[in-house]
């Protein structure tokens, strides 16, 4: 059965024309999924029996079940493990700002980048996920917490440039003005550095912010911990960058994740600050998570620390407000707890 939900406006089109069905029920419907966000068709109360019986033979609308759901004592961070129709994971984050209501959302099951310092990938990567799986971690979550989310960051579990034809397909639902509407103004894209993607995401001219992880300033540092580098090593990555900015007049975010002892020296400030002159780039320092199966680890002392380091040498950064710490809110240790011990 088609995963309708997943579907654009043209392509209803299409569908309807093939059931011999008026064009315009394919608007009717996808307001009924984006608009109301409508889980059955049975709801779809403006359409005829007859068609609501044909889309429930020819299409499916997926849902997400709740698994797990741990929200913080510290502020209003809300951290969800979902599981998916064929039984596998993903989480998403809640996470609330002066501005309004964020969610941190998966683009995969598992990762395929193997990042030393990341929980994501101990599990192992298993599929990509589909545009309605991303689209209905924002419904369940919102009908859970009941509130309005403003702002999507795609930098849950997974790679979301290795999924980049499920995330545009994500994108074009998200933003169309006949369905939800959002700016892609206020959607955030971190990637480990597929260089070629970056520059395909340039030229589609989204309007997104691309934040890229960077987390160590040298290819011999960099590949020890993230293996993308040795595909991609920095100075193609910065040049993709570079391209990023000049193609879309938008600011690349670079990530830093803080690993005391490993990358948060008076040299690795100075190598940072020789990598990005003349960008003027922003960098977001993140101490980094510990996980029970590595040994990194940093306090955000540290990231302030590396931060007075890094103005020393030109490099403006702050260090990223701690959400969430009591529960462990960075993403992939739910998803692995659940595959190891069953949820």
């Amino acid at each position: 059965m088609r995963d309708i939900l997943s579907m654009t406006l043209p392509e209803l089109r299409e569908a309807m024309r093939e059931l011999d069905e008026p064009s315009y029920r394919a608007g009717q419907i996808y307001r009924w999924l984006h608009s109301k966000r409508s889980t059955s068709f049975a709801q779809m109360l403006d359409l005829p029996q007859s068609l609501r019986t044909k889309l429930s033979v020819e299409f499916c609308i997926k849902s997400l079940f709740l698994a797990r759901r741990l929200a913080s004592s510290l502020d209003d961070t809300v951290k969800y493990l979902y599981r998916l129709p064929d039984g596998q994971h993903v989480e998403s984050v809640l996470m609330h700002y002066e501005h309004g209501w964020r969610l941190c959302i998966s683009t995969q099951v598992g990762c395929k980048m193997g990042c030393r310092f990341c929980a994501s990938t101990i599990a192992g990567y298993v599929r990509d996920l589909t545009a309605s799986e991303m689209l209905l971690q924002i419904d369940e979550t919102e009908r859970d917490a009941g509130v309005q989310i403003s702002g999507i960051v795609l930098m849950g579990i997974g790679e979301p440039l290795d999924n980049f034809e499920n995330v545009k397909r994500f994108l074009t639902l998200l933003s169309d003005p006949d369905g939800r509407r959002m700016s892609l103004r206020h959607v955030t894209l971190s990637t480990c550095g597929l260089v070629p993607r970056i520059r395909e995401l340039a030229d589609l001219h989204t309007g997104l912010t691309l934040a890229v992880s960077l987390h160590n300033p040298t290819n011999e540092g960099r590949s020890a911990v993230m293996p993308v580098n040795r595909r991609y090593p920095l100075e193609e990555l910065m040049e993709a960058c570079r391209y990023f900015f000049e193609t879309t007049g938008r600011r690349v975010t670079y990530e830093y994740a803080v690993m005391e002892g490993e990358n948060d020296s008076e040299a690795d400030a100075a190598a940072l600050g020789r990598l990005l002159r003349g960008q003027g780039a922003h960098v977001n320092l993140i101490p980094v998570n510990r996980i029970r199966e590595r040994s990194y680890h940093a306090t955000r002392q540290a990231a302030v620390r590396f931060m007075e380091r890094l103005a020393r040498h030109g490099v403006h950064a702050t260090v990223r407000r701690t959400l969430g710490s009591d529960i462990e809110a960075a993403c992939g240790q739910l998803r692995h707890e659940a595959d190891t011990q069953g949820t």
